[in-house]
C-alpha cells in the first residue's frame, strides 16, 4: 500500500519550470514563495520566519525580521497545501504496523441475574466457544450468598490481528432473597484493577504493563416490560463513573416490537432521571456522513434487544442462520429487523471498541487515578503544565525576590523602632529618677543653709546656741 503511495504521489511543476522549487497556494489565489540559497524557490511550509542560521524564528507582529515594519500577526496558524508528497500521511499506516505487531487486549464484564443468556451472547459476539455448557444446580443444593467474580480469558485471531479477550462473569449477582449491596463486589473488583495498573505505573521498570481493566460493561436488564428494578437503577448508579456500561434487554423475543419500544423509552427516562452515564459513541468533526447516520443508528437502538444464539437453525426460505426456532417462525441472531445484535456488535467489536478503550483510559481511570492520589495527601503542582516565558519567569522571580526584602526591611525598621522605644522609656524613666534624687538633695542643702544662717545670726547677737539648765527650770517653774 505505501509503496503504491509513493509511486503515484503527485508532483506539482516548479515556478520557472527548471525543478528547482515550486509555489505553493493558500487557498484564496495567493501564492506564497520564498528563494532558496541556490536560486530556486522552496515551498512555504508554515508561517514562521527563517532565521539566516536556517533554524526557525518567532517574529513579532509588527516587526519584520530585518526590523522593517510588517502586517500584524494572525492567531491561526495559515493552511499551506504541499507541492509535493512529503511523506507523514502515511503515519496511519506505521501505526497499523505497530498495532498489528502488539496486538491488542480488551477486558469486558458481564453483569446480570442468572438465566439472561449472558454467556450464550458472549458466544455469539466473538463467534467462539468461550463460555461451556455451565451445570444449573438443583432446587436443594447451595448457590453460594455472595457475588462471585470469574475470569476466562482467551487469545483469538482474525486476519492477521490478534486480540486477547477477557471476559469477567459476575454470577450470583440478583439471584438472592436479599441484594444489598450485591454490587459492593463487582466494584471492589473494579477498583482492584485500577490499582493494580497505578501501581504497575508506579514501577521503575514500566516496559510490560498489562492492561487489566474493564473496558465496557454489558448490563442485562430483565424484560419485564415495566421499567428499571431498583436493584439494576443502584448497580448502574454505583458503576457509571467507573466503568463504561452499555445496557441491553435480555431475551427480547419474549416482548413485541411495540412493548420493546415502549420498555426502551421507560429504561432510557430512568437512566436520565437518576443522572446515570452510560456509554455513547463520541462523535468527531470531519466525518462523513455515512459514519454519522451509522452512530445515529446505533445511539437509536440503545439499550440493546437482543437475542443471543450459537446453534444454527433452518429458516424458512432453507438458509441456515444463527438464531433460534419457535412454532411460530424463526428469530435470525444476525437479522437487524429481529433485534438488535448486529447494531451491539458493530459498537462493541467493529467500530468503537478502541473509543472504549480510550475512554477508560482518559476519562474513567484518571478520575479514579486523581481522586486516590488526592485522598493519599499528593498535591498537584500546576505550574508544570504552564508554558512558560524565560524573561517572564525571571520578572517574576526578580518580584518576589524583591517583596521578600521589602519585607525583610519593613520587619527589621519594626524591631529597630521598638528597641528605640524601650531605650527612650528607659532613658526617660532614668531622667526622672535624676531629677527626684537632685530635687531631695537640694531641699536637704536648703535646710541646712537655714540652720546655718540661724546659727550664725544666734553667735552674732551674743546668745548661746543652747539655753542654759538654770533658766530653763525656772522658765519651767513659772509657767507652773
Amino acid at each position: 500500500m505505501s509503496e503504491g503511495y509513493y509511486d503515484n504521489a503527485p508532483h506539482s511543476p516548479s515556478a520557472n519550470g527548471n525543478g528547482n522549487g515550486s509555489l505553493s497556494y493558500n487557498g484564496d489565489g495567493r501564492s506564497s514563495a520564498v528563494t532558496s540559497p541556490n536560486g530556486g524557490n522552496d515551498t512555504l511550509i508554515s508561517s514562521r520566519a527563517i532565521s539566516p542560521s536556517a533554524y526557525p524564528v518567532k517574529s513579532e507582529p509588527g516587526v519584520g525580521i530585518n526590523g522593517s515594519a510588517t502586517a500584524p500577526a494572525q492567531q491561526q496558524p495559515a493552511r499551506k497545501k504541499l507541492a509535493s508528497w512529503v511523506g507523514f500521511s502515511n503515519l496511519p499506516n506505521q501505526v497499523h504496523r505497530r498495532s498489528v505487531r502488539r496486538g491488542f487486549q480488551f477486558v469486558a464484564m458481564v453483569v446480570g441475574e442468572s438465566g439472561l443468556g449472558k454467556s450464550t451472547l458472549i458466544n455469539t459476539l466473538f463467534e467462539t466457544k468461550l463460555y461451556q455448557p455451565k451445570n444449573i444446580p438443583a432446587p436443594g443444593e447451595d448457590r453460594g450468598k455472595t457475588v462471585q467474580i470469574e475470569s476466562i480469558s482467551a487469545e483469538i485471531e482474525e486476519n492477521g490481528v490478534r486480540l486477547k479477550l477477557t471476559v469477567v462473569d459476575t454470577p450470583g449477582f440478583g439471584d438472592f432473597v436479599n441484594n444489598d449491596e450485591s454490587w459492593k463486589p463487582i466494584v471492589d473488583n473494579i477498583e482492584a484493577r485500577f490499582d493494580a495498573y497505578l501501581e504497575q505505573e508506579n514501577r521503575v521498570n514500566r516496559l510490560k504493563l498489562v492492561d487489566n481493566r474493564v473496558h465496557a460493561c454489558i448490563y442485562f436488564i430483565q424484560p419485564t416490560g415495566h421499567s428499571l428494578k431498583p436493584i439494576d437503577i443502584e448497580f448502574m448508579r454505583r458503576l457509571h463513573t467507573k466503568v463504561n456500561l452499555i445496557p441491553v434487554i435480555a431475551k427480547a423475543d419474549t416482548m413485541t416490537d411495540d412493548e420493546i419500544s415502549l420498555f426502551k423509552q421507560r429504561i432510557l427516562a430512568d437512566i436520565a432521571h437518576h443522572g446515570i452515564r452510560i456509554f455513547q459513541p463520541p462523535q468527531y468533526e470531519n466525518e462523513d456522513e455515512e459514519t454519522i447516520q451509522e452512530n445515529e443508528e446505533i445511539i437509536s437502538k440503545v439499550p440493546f434487544a437482543v437475542v443471543g444464539s450459537d446453534s444454527l437453525v433452518s429458516s424458512p426460505d432453507g438458509r441456515q442462520v444463527r438464531g433460534r426456532a419457535y412454532p411460530w417462525g424463526v428469530i435470525e441472531v444476525d437479522n437487524e429487523d429481529h433485534c438488535d445484535f448486529v447494531k451491539l456488535r458493530q459498537m462493541l467489536v467493529r467500530t468503537h471498541m478502541e473509543e472504549l478503550r480510550e475512554h477508560t483510559n482518559d476519562v474513567l481511570y484518571e478520575n479514579y487515578r486523581t481522586d486516590k492520589l488526592k485522598a493519599m495527601g499528593v498535591a498537584q503542582d500546576e505550574s508544570v503544565f504552564k508554558e512558560t516565558n524565560p524573561a517572564a519567569k525571571q520578572a517574576e522571580e526578580r518580584a518576589m525576590h524583591e517583596a521578600k526584602l521589602a519585607k525583610m526591611e519593613a520587619e527589621m525598621k519594626m524591631v529597630f523602632q521598638q528597641k528605640v522605644q524601650e531605650k527612650e522609656a528607659k532613658l526617660k524613666q532614668s531622667e526622672e529618677e535624676l531629677y527626684l534624687r537632685h530635687r531631695e538633695m537640694k531641699d536637704a542643702l536648703e535646710k541646712q543653709r537655714q540652720e546655718l544662717e540661724d546659727k550664725k545670726r544666734r553667735i552674732e547677737s551674743g546668745r548661746p546656741l543652747t539655753p542654759e539648765k538654770g533658766s530653763q527650770k525656772k522658765r519651767f517653774g513659772l509657767g507652773k
